[in-house]
């Protein structure tokens, strides 16, 4: 008597245990049925990006990466095209730099040659007036010696 009395009143186990089993039906049935829609709804969306949004992108980027390169190459091109025109530039340039220099140096050289024959003129003229000078010095000596002989 005094178990069965012990286990009407003190041992709530298997009302418990009924309980739980209870709890835990309900709960994975909702949860179950909670869960599954969540993945109906993922894989309509996976389906819809598959068969939708996903060509739709790859169209569009296929479509925008062509336009990029076309223009890409466009821009290349044109570099290119300004490249050749800066290294024509810089060689003529380069080419009329060296006009000038050669041009300023056969002036130079002219110049000093001119330099040169005017001097080589300055130092004959300078020469023969040192002769002249001489001549008259001389003559001036012979004319005093003629008047000291008095």
């Amino acid at each position: 008597d005094v178990g069965e009395i012990y286990s009407r009143l003190l041992d709530h186990r298997p009302v418990i245990q009924g309980e739980i089993r209870y709890f835990v039906k309900e709960f994975e049935e909702k949860r179950g049925l909670r869960e599954l829609r969540v993945l109906e709804n993922l894989k309509n969306t996976i389906f819809e990006t598959n068969e939708h949004v996903l060509p739709k992108c790859e169209q569009a980027m296929h479509d925008n990466l062509n336009d990029a390169f076309k223009r890409l190459q466009a821009a290349n091109d044109m570099i290119h095209r300004l490249q050749e025109r800066e290294h024509e530039e810089r060689k003529l340039q380069a080419d009329k730099l060296m006009a000038r220099e050669e041009k300023r140096i056969a002036h130079r050289e002219e110049f000093i040659k001119e330099q040169e024959n005017k001097r080589a003129e300055v130092d004959e003229e300078h020469r023969k007036a040192m002769e002249r000078l001489k001549e008259q010095y001389s003559e001036m000596e012979k004319e005093l010696a003629k008047y000291v002989s008095f």
